[in-house]
């Protein structure tokens, strides 16, 4: 999947980043600035299966 620049772009013009500070932030630094409100962590993979595992694609139940 290709990263929509703009929107982060964008997102690092309204928090007031600089450019040479937002191409410095690591990942987890940028979803920690950007994470709204009441937005849990991610997913993990053990999560992301326990959920396909209880409500599989239509036809598809184990």
């Amino acid at each position: 999947m290709t990263p929509d620049w703009t929107a982060r772009l964008e997102a690092a013009v309204r928090l007031g980043l600089s450019p040479s500070v937002f191409w410095r932030l690591s990942v987890a630094e940028w979803r920690a600035l950007t994470r709204t409100q009441g937005q849990g962590a991610p997913l993990g993979r053990a999560e992301f299966e326990q959920l396909c595992r209880a409500w599989p694609d239509e036809g598809e139940r184990q």
